[in-house]
Parts: C-alpha cells; structure tokens; sequence
C-alpha cells in the first residue's frame, strides 16, 4: 500500500483522518465474552483530540492496537475495516504497516519504563526511530533527537540523550515516549493512557504538551482513558465505551453538559469531587475515641546515600526532613505530593520497612523507632500495609487462603482459627468464600485489592498504611474500593495513613491531609483548607494542577 503525500488544498478540505466502520474483534473462545470489540463505528477528525474512555475490559485499548496492527496472535478481526486515505488499514501487509507506523500513525504507551529499552540510551531509541524508515544521515538523526527531546520539555537535551531510561523519573520517560512518537511528524498519535501513573502536577505538563503540539502541528490524536477529569481537559471529541461497544459519542461539551447513557454519568459521578465541607467527618466515631493517638510521628529523618567509593562522591538525598504529625484512631490522614516528595518514604518508616535516621514513632506510648526487627516484631501485625499493585502483591502460586492465613500462622494462631477468621473477612470486603481456594489471576483488579485489603485486616490493626491503593484501578472500581475503606474503618476504628498522588480521592477520603515536597511537610490541614484556602505556594500549584476540578461535582 502507498500512501502518497497530500497537497495543501487536500489537508484543507479534508474533516475526517480515520474512520473506522462496523469493527468486530474476536477474543479466543472459553473467554467469558466473545468478542473484545463489536461493531464500533467512529471518524476520528482531523486536527482534533478524539478521547475514547471506559473501564478495564471495555475494549479501547483493543481498538487502538487494531488500528496500529498490533493485536496478539489470539484475537483476530473478524468484520470491520479502518479506512485511511482510502485505504482499508486491515488488508495491508505487515510490510505496508511498518512503513506506516511511526511515519504515518504513532502510539505513546502507558507505561514507559516498560515500553522503552533499559539497555539503550534515550539518544539511540529516538535515533533508532528515524533509522527504521531510513530518515535522514547518521548526523541528522542525532541533531533532531537533541531537537525532539528539547521540544518535549526534557532538561539539558544534550546530556540528555546519553542517560538510560531507569535515570528519568517518571514524566521525564513519558516525554522521551512522546519524543519517540513525534520524531517522524505523523499524522495521527495514539496516546494509550499516558498519564494515568502519574502525579498531578506532571500529568498537567504532559497533557498540556500533547495538546500543544497537537495544534502546532495539526495532528489528530486518539486519547484513551478511564479518567473523566483528563477527558475534561483534553477532548474535542468523546466515545464512552463498555464491555466492546460504544455506549455513547458526542462532542466533549455536549457529554459534560448532558450525557445520555446511565454508564457515562456513572463515569461521570465516580470521578471524586473536592470537598468542600469537613464538618460531617466520622459522625459515627465515639467522641471519646475522637482524639485517641495511635501513631506520634516526631522529627522523623531519612536521608539516601549512594556512590562514596573510589572513583565516585557519596551522593545524598533528603527523602524525609523533620516530619512530625500523629495518626487518631477512626480517622484518616492522606499524604499528597509529586513523584519524589518523600511520600512513600514516609509510608516505609511508619511500617518499619527501613529505618529511620533520627527522630521517634510513639506507638501507644512506645517509641518504635530505635527498635531491632526482632524487638518489634510482636507489634508489627499492628501496622499493616495496603499495597499500591494488586497484581504485583499477591503471590501468584498461593491460593487466597493461603495468602491470607500464612501470615497469622505464624504469629502463633491456631490454623483452623485462621482459616474461620479469613472466610468472615472475604465476606466483609465483599467476597464469597468460594474465593478461598482460588489462586490471584483468576480475579480482576479490584477484586485482588479487596483481597490485599483483607490480608491486613487478618491482624486486626490500629494502623494501615495504604500506598496508592487504588491508584491502578478503574475510576468506579476506585470508589467501591473507597467506600469499602471508609466502611471497614467505620467497624474497626483503624487509623488509616492513606498515601496518593490523586489530590480528588484525598480530598473524599481524608480528614486531614499532610502535603510533601522534597521530603518536607509544608503544609498540613482539613480538606476545605487544602484545596480551597491552600496557604503554601506549592499546595496552590498542586491544587491548580487538578485534571477538570471545575467541572466535577464538588463532594459534600
């Protein structure tokens, strides 16, 4: 297939770049559905950003691997066809479709650490890019990937392009991604969830960067999500898919203002809002309970230190500075801040997962800090942790049972006690006792955080500690799983230490929030404060960074 380059009066006239009609694609038989996506028809629009939104299983990221000819061996397209210039996309060859990927259509993946080579510089993946389709000289290629990377926001392009992926942090090889997808100038992006592990702040800088260069360029992007806050930033167009099909299409206004299917506005309503009362926290907590202290956190330090041997300095960094604040009983406290913030490094001292420099951890009177493993290990099923991956937690070879059992066992109780113990908890957060001798793949997501959520409460802890716990989930899975905490900890009276990056869900589930910047605490307060009176110049920035506040309902 050649694909001939258009005349400026062709660019002009032409409203739609892609249309896909009646698209069906099969899943392999014994699947629980039949087909991962059936009879979805859309026009993608020229020089405008088409969000296509839906949970896990809803068939988007399926759509846009057809489009790329990127499906697994095991589901095949069995109707439909992908016109491009006239062209149907899915009777091209593999050799006619490697031509036109990079050059013609581009894909930004979800997860960069992933997507990129660990064993290649940043410099040779842009390279090899250009290389790949035979772009310009070895020179040329080098000069327009300092240009590239530079042109996506990345400090000192230069130096740069000699640092491997695993250096960056986040955003940073979300930006090499973008880099890579732009270097040959395509017509169409494809952006598979790209922000969605990142901070607020950083999603920001990348969604104002694809939006940036999707009008300095002229390019149509197809954007996928199941976040309805970016959707509110970013869209011209929007398809809400579910279970394949696609359940509703309008213009991004139309779909905010009036959407028509019971499945977008339960979408719409899962998206957290930003309380604006905290007047109404716990009513159910006994007043005397209100001010018992569980946890007193003072002066807590720890500092990384790297390098120091013969050919390198000792390099340090301040992870955790003087960081005081105390956990109540019944009550919950978040702790916001960008990727390298010193959040999850605070979550590891509370658990004793490393050790702290200086300062104390008063539990119940105890100062928990100094101890050895060994001093502390008969408190340690008091503090438990709520893990932030369901799928990287749980040990892939054990049944539920065991998982959830093996613990108390070995703190001494009885195994037929453990096992009486783990059915009623599986029953609590909403799970039969079938799932008891079902081992981890055989669950969904969320299902497997409720099972993390579980294996905590098998000690009966004054303390969880949960780290981005519902940061990889759907956005309606993400609020049963909210409610799910806020109802256990209504029954148990467990303080909850709740770390995230999502300022929306600290501000449903929180009753004071500490904000994190290079290690330090720099603001500490309700929610109403937090987000709609912030006294910090960085609370102010982190609040403004909020993906579509103004148009999500406040939370009450």
């Amino acid at each position: 297939m050649q694909v001939t380059p258009r005349s400026e009066s062709e660019i002009q006239v032409e409203e739609t770049i892609l249309s896909v009609r009646n698209l069906t694609v099969d899943l392999p038989r014994g699947m629980e559905r039949k087909h991962a996506v059936k009879d979805v028809s859309f026009d993608l629009p020229r020089g405008k950003i088409l969000c296509v939104i839906g949970e896990s299983g809803s068939g988007k990221s399926v759509t846009a691997n057809t489009v790329m000819g990127l499906l697994p061996p095991a589901i095949t397209v069995s109707a439909g066809q992908i016109i491009f210039r006239g062209e149907d996309l899915l009777k091209a060859s593999k050799q006619d479709l490697r031509k036109l990927r990079g050059r013609v259509v581009s894909m930004i993946f979800q997860d960069p650490l992933s997507a990129l080579n660990p064993l290649m510089t940043v410099g040779d993946q842009v390279i090899e890019v250009m290389a790949s389709h035979d772009e310009g000289t070895p020179a040329s290629r080098a000069a327009r990937a300092v240009e590239l990377l530079d042109e996506v926001g990345l400090p000192e392009p230069q130096e740069m392009m000699h640092q491997y992926p695993f250096r960056l942090s986040g955003g940073q090889r979300q930006r090499v991604m973008i880099a890579m997808a732009l270097a040959l100038e395509p017509d169409i992006l494809i952006a598979d969830e790209p922000t969605t592990a990142l901070d607020v702040t950083t999603q920001a800088q990348i969604l104002d960067l694809i939006r940036d260069i999707q009008v300095r360029k002229g390019m149509s992007v197809m954007f996928i999500t199941h976040d309805f806050g970016v959707v509110s930033e970013i869209a011209d167009e929007v398809i809400v898919m579910e279970k394949g099909l696609i359940v509703e299409q309008a213009s991004a206004e139309q779909v905010f203002s009036a959407p028509k299917h019971p499945y977008t506005k339960r979408l719409i309503a899962a998206v957290p809002g930003l309380k604006e009362d905290d007047s109404d926290a716990h009513k159910s907590l006994p007043a005397a309970e209100l001010d018992d202290i569980v946890l007193s956190v003072e002066g807590l330090n720890k500092t990384y230190r790297s390098g120091g041997g013969w050919f390198s300095k000792e390099r340090t960094v301040a992870a955790v500075q003087n960081a005081s604040f105390v956990l109540r009983r019944g009550k919950t406290l978040g702790v916001v801040g960008e990727s390298g913030s010193g959040k999850t490094s605070l979550g590891r001292l509370v658990i004793k997962l490393m050790e702290s420099d200086s300062g104390k951890m008063l539990y119940r009177g105890t100062d928990i800090a100094p101890l050895k493993e060994s001093e502390f290990r008969p408190l340690r099923p008091k503090i438990q942790m709520i893990f932030q991956d369901p799928f990287a937690s749980l040990n892939p070879r054990s049944t539920i049972g065991h998982i959830l059992t093996v613990g108390p066992i070995a703190q001494g109780m009885k195994r037929e006690v453990a096992r009486s113990k783990a059915l009623s908890i599986l029953e609590q957060v909403g799970l039969d006792g079938g799932t008891f001798g079902r081992y981890p793949h055989e669950f969904s997501g969320g299902q497997r955080q409720r099972i993390g959520i579980a294996r905590a409460l098998m000690f009966d802890p004054d303390v969880l500690v949960a780290d981005e716990a519902v940061s990889a989930l759907d956005v309606s899975i993400q609020a049963q799983i909210l409610e799910l905490l806020q109802d256990i900890q209504e029954q148990t009276h467990v303080a909850l230490f709740f770390i995230t990056h999502d300022l929306r869900v600290a501000s449903q589930v929180c009753d004071e929030i500490l904000v994190m910047h290079k290690g330090r605490i720099v603001e500490a307060g309700p929610p109403s404060q937090i987000f709609h009176a912030p006294q910090n110049a960085y609370t102010r920035q982190l609040v403004s960074a909020i993906p579509g506040a103004e148009r999500t309902p406040q939370a009450t």
